[in-house]
């Protein structure tokens, strides 16, 4: 019987180099998706599927997320004062409980397998997920749950994926699939931004992995890969030649806010989640050119 999945390592320590400047003094997974950070959805999925223990993998200047993650006590008394009880339960609503996050410096930008590879104490010897803050996945049953609820009869390894079109299979990792086992496939490989008449499928990474802790002794004796840096998926495609890999195939929609155009999708995306006729009625204002006053 598998151990269940209660860790999340989150790594967050990037530089967010593809929107800005307005990641030049706040992090990337800080902006706002309608009304709160691009974060917190990737932790709210991760509550969803039974995560206790968020694990992030930090950098300098990115000391803004642990304190969006604690108490804002001058703001909170203000809000106290002013009796805007709503305002402060939302605000303890978010919070996780005291000593589930932990923040870990990554130190030097040396890939995603690095960023990893930092958490190796904390994860210890449970298996764990690994969660893009890029990536809000939004679906009628959260992406990580579906994983985990999988992973509870097969074990192993287990990764998202998700269908794109084959053109632009040489932006992502790919996987080789094998047996289609309904929600899950067998994987028989993977392939970092293969070209494209090269690749084994059309089914990207999407971001969301649950990983056996035997990951970590194959990161710290990873040599570099791609770009110079430590890939993840270099020391995945190791250890899928001694132990099982499958692929969850998220039913949803993925939205990468990273990029400007996938974080105005998210914006509306989730403006429309939230309260779709105010923000259709404003979107279609705002496309004939009028204004709310």
């Amino acid at each position: 019987m598998s151990r269940a999945v209660r860790k999340a390592v989150i790594p967050v320590a990037g530089f967010g180099t593809r929107v800005l400047p307005a990641t030049k003094v706040i992090p990337k997974e800080l902006l706002p998706v309608y009304d709160r950070p691009a974060l917190q959805y990737v932790v709210d999925e991760a509550i969803a599927a039974g995560i206790e223990h968020f694990i992030f993998i930090t950098g300098r200047n990115k000391g803004a997320i642990e304190d969006y993650f604690d108490h804002a006590f001058e703001l909170e008394a203000a809000l106290a004062q002013k009796n805007k009880t709503a305002l402060l339960d939302t605000l303890d609503a978010l919070r996780p409980e005291a000593g589930a996050c932990s923040f870990v410096r990554q130190q030097a930008p040396k890939g995603l397998g690095h960023a990893i590879w930092c958490a190796r104490d904390l994860v210890g010897d449970d298996p764990f997920a690994v969660m893009l803050p890029d990536m809000i996945m939004d679906g009628a049953k959260p992406c990580l749950k579906g994983m985990v609820d999988a992973y509870a009869d097969t074990g192993g390894n287990m990764v998202s994926v998700e269908a794109v079109p084959h053109e632009d299979v040489s932006k992502y990792g790919v996987i080789e699939p094998g047996e289609d086992k309904g929600v899950l496939l067998e994987m028989t490989g993977m392939v970092e931004k293969p070209p494209v008449d090269q690749a084994p499928s059309n089914l990207m990474l999407s971001g969301r992995y649950i990983l056996e802790p035997q990951i970590m002794d194959l990161l710290g004796a990873q040599a570099p890969g791609a770009g110079g840096e430590i890939q993840l998926t270099d020391s995945m495609v190791t250890l899928l030649k001694s132990r099982p890999f499958h692929a969850y195939k998220f039913d949803g929609l993925t939205y990468d806010t990273g990029s400007p155009q996938g974080y105005l999708e998210a914006f509306a995306a989730m403006a429309l989640k939230a309260d779709e006729a105010a923000s259709t009625a404003l979107l279609s204002g705002l496309l004939n050119g009028e204004r709310r006053v």
